[in-house]
């Protein structure tokens, strides 16, 4: 089945509105998990780059 006939019997059917709701949630939490990836993550690079700064510094 093609996408123009997948999306003509969404419409049919009237699930093109729920699964517009589908997609949002899954992005939303997909950018959720991302947000909390990146403040984690962040932290650990900072700590890193101070450690190497630090090092640097008393030679």
């Amino acid at each position: 089945m093609n996408l123009r006939q997948r999306r003509r019997t969404a419409l049919k059917d009237g699930e093109s509105g729920q699964s517009m709701v589908e997609y949002a949630l899954v992005t939303a939490l997909i950018a959720v998990v991302a947000i909390v990836a990146v403040e984690t993550l962040g932290d650990g690079v900072v700590a890193v780059f101070e450690n190497i700064a630090s090092a640097i510094s008393d030679i």
